[in-house]
């Protein structure tokens, strides 16, 4: 039996809907609960920054200085009104001229290769400040790499231990979390990923392969490209050119010399319905389908795809939402769909894997792989520069 798209099986399961109202919803791209962003930690604007704290109470380097720099002097006056903090430990001032309301400080541990607990301590550091920020109300916190710098954590450990400990903290609370990463060297990924993913796209990628075939790098090669695909559109106009020589000469004949009757457009509702497509369930009802089809609570798949709360509801709530291409992604691997299933999804809301766009060559190949982390996948997008999957 032929295997049915899920779009096609679930129309057998949901009564008919009325016909899609003639004007539009508007696509809304919701703020991921998690998300990696490409800024100066100092610059950024959420209810709490997290500053990487020297244990005394002066001003350190890098993310230290930036943030006591574009805060003002007062939060010097602030911190050494907190005194000494312990590695470990995490305290909370105003924010003063940064676009926040709190800078939330956290002393974190140096690098010493791993044997005294470094990783724990780092965990706990994420955590004491996800919750003193929830306990003084904050909705969304900025984040900086914490440790990956001057206290020589590994920088994919450093991401590792971070993202673990968002992830844990998302599970249960609801809160906009930023990681922000000045420039993709903050951090690596790991060798065996990086090759692997690099090959896949290099095998895949449209424009990759045309470098790889024609090494446009070269001028010389370039320009013997240029005059190839110059002689094959030459070759294709006359091939059209000729075949429209034909298809008048069939035309003229096998028709009699009398008018032509003009096409009639369907003038009824009744009409356009004969020729149009049946109804079929859009992504919103294909979407719970598949949810209700794994047994799990919506929750736990909503926050599995790094989709808030509100934008989930929004969804639920319109049998005509339509979704952006990375929300569809999102629940693609948050349901752990297979390719040809995630393509069905797709489908469902008016899209397509395409071989032409960096990013679904990244998510095809760990389709393939059957790996469906979207963290660590929205980690390689960021290494790649290109967009993150989610709200």
């Amino acid at each position: 039996m032929q295997k049915l798209t899920w779009c096609a099986q679930f129309s057998m399961m949901i009564l008919p809907i009325s016909p899609v109202p003639w004007y539009r919803y508007p696509k809304e791209d919701a703020p991921m609960p998690f998300e990696l962003v490409r800024n100066d930690i100092a610059e950024m604007t959420a209810d709490a920054i997290v500053n990487t704290a020297n244990p005394q109470p002066i001003v350190g380097h890098g993310v230290d200085a930036a943030i006591h720099k574009k805060a003002g002097p007062q939060l010097l006056q602030a911190r050494k009104a907190l005194g000494q903090l312990r590695v470990g430990q995490t305290a909370l001032t105003p924010a003063f001229g940064l676009n926040a309301r709190y800078v939330i400080h956290v002393v974190g541990p140096l690098w010493q290769g791993g044997g005294r607990n470094e990783v724990s301590i780092l965990r706990q550091c994420y955590q004491s400040a996800l919750e003193l920020a929830k306990a003084h109300g904050c909705r969304s916190i900025a984040f900086p790499l914490l440790c990956a710098g001057t206290q020589g954590f590994p920088p994919a450990l450093a991401l590792q231990t971070a993202i673990g400990a968002f992830s844990s903290f998302l599970v249960e609370e609801e809160m906009q979390i930023y990681l922000a990463v000045f420039d993709t060297s903050a951090f690596t990924l790991s060798e065996k990923l990086f090759q692997r993913v690099a090959s896949y796209i290099d095998e895949h990628y449209i424009e990759e392969k045309i470098r790889e075939e024609f090494d446009l790098s070269h001028s010389a090669c370039q320009e013997d490209f240029l005059e190839t695909r110059r002689e094959l559109e030459r070759r294709e106009r006359m091939y059209i050119a000729l075949r429209l020589e034909e298809d008048e000469e069939e035309r003229l004949l096998t028709t009699s010399l009398a008018p032509e009757k003009p096409l009639s457009l369907p003038q009824s509702p009744q009409d356009w319905e004969a020729i149009l497509p049946a109804d079929t369930p859009g992504f919103s009802q294909t979407l719970l389908a598949l949810i209700d089809r794994t047994g799990k609570r919506d929750a736990e798949i909503y926050k599995k795809a790094n989709i808030d709360r509100k934008h989930f509801s929004k969804i639920r709530s319109n049998p005509h939402y339509q979704p952006s291409k990375s929300t569809v992604l999102a629940f693609a691997l948050a349901l752990e769909l297979d390719l040809e299933e995630t393509k069905d999804l797709l489908g469902c809301a008016g899209y397509a894997l395409s071989r032409s766009q960096k990013r679904d060559v990244i998510v095809e190949f760990f389709l393939r792989q059957g790996h469906y982390d979207l963290m660590e996948i929205n980690q390689v997008l960021f290494h790649f520069q290109q967009p993150l999957i989610g709200g």
